[in-house]
């Protein structure tokens, strides 16, 4: 198992960092926020973990070890595979799935894009026990389950400032894709920040 990738930041894209290794770039798969606290050109290191499938290897990175860990056992519950595990994460800190868990929070678990009521239900009842306590000073995403109307913002701003933008072409790109979070966050959804971020990216390439 590779537990961790250290070395320079070679390239980023919307989901994804190239870390250079002793001469040779790594491929490893981030969530928006992750894609956003790297710099090209700098030293980083992440946790990681290996995905196997018959047709290819994929590596998934992240911030701390908690998350990694929350990573792997959210893979153990029925019909969730690494992509809806990472996007959970993409939308929750470790601390906030275990607060939503221990809660029987079913409205934070369904903010995440692809997990509806049943699913959410299901992720409350396998991962009983296996997630551990929250931390008493967790910060977690607005429990129960509405996220500030400003946390996209913020996510889609770090990412695409991380992904080398300047902070005018990101403004302007952040009012152009504001509707649309708008328009989730009117109707209790949560704004699919990874979907915001490939939209930022399609309207900057044609700028």
């Amino acid at each position: 198992m590779i537990a961790t990738v250290s070395g320079i930041v070679a390239a980023l894209t919307a989901d994804s960092a190239v870390i250079e290794v002793g001469g040779i770039g790594v491929a490893v798969q981030c969530t928006p926020t992750t894609i956003g606290s790297l710099r090209v050109g700098e030293t980083t290191r992440l946790w990681t973990s290996l995905v196997v499938r018959e047709d290819s290897l994929t590596l998934f990175g992240f911030r701390s070890d908690d998350e990694r860990a929350v990573f792997e056992i959210l893979q153990g519950v029925t019909g969730v595979g690494p992509r809806l595990a990472q996007a959970v994460l993409a939308v929750h800190q470790p601390d906030a799935v275990r607060a939503a868990v221990a809660t029987d929070d079913v409205g934070a678990l369904m903010l995440v894009g692809g997990v509806g009521r049943k699913s959410a239900q299901r992720l409350v009842l396998e991962l009983k026990d296996k997630l551990g306590t929250p931390a008493a000073s967790a910060t977690v995403v607005r429990l129960p389950g509405q996220p500030g109307p400003g946390l996209w913002r913020e996510q889609l701003r770090d990412a695409l400032l991380g992904l080398g933008w300047s902070g005018r072409e990101v403004d302007d790109a952040l009012a152009a894709v504001g509707p649309e979070a708008e328009a989730a966050l009117a109707v209790g959804d949560a704004p699919d920040v990874a979907a915001l971020l490939r939209s930022s990216l399609q309207l900057l390439s044609r700028a």
